[in-house]
């Protein structure tokens, strides 16, 4: 998904500069994020700030495929 529609600056990329340790000034300096109109700049820090290094995963529930089903209840 495009973030920034002045620059043409994806998600991806953000998230992959965020993950190498960039700061959001330097790939505001290096891509021109947010520099323009600005109306990125929330999104994309949000972004930045999920991906970079030292932030923990948030815990995705995910139901374990050997567990036998659960039972539903008929409606009558």
């Amino acid at each position: 998904m495009i973030v920034c529609v002045c620059r043409r600056v994806s998600d991806q990329t953000i998230a992959r500069c965020a993950r190498a340790g960039m700061a959001f000034d330097d790939i505001q300096l290096e891509l021109g994020v947010a520099t323009q109109c600005g109306k990125c700049e929330s999104c994309a820090r949000s972004l930045w700030d999920e991906c970079r290094p030292g932030q923990s995963v948030a815990h995705l529930h995910r139901d374990d495929p050997l567990a036998p089903a659960q039972p539903t209840l008929a409606m009558a």
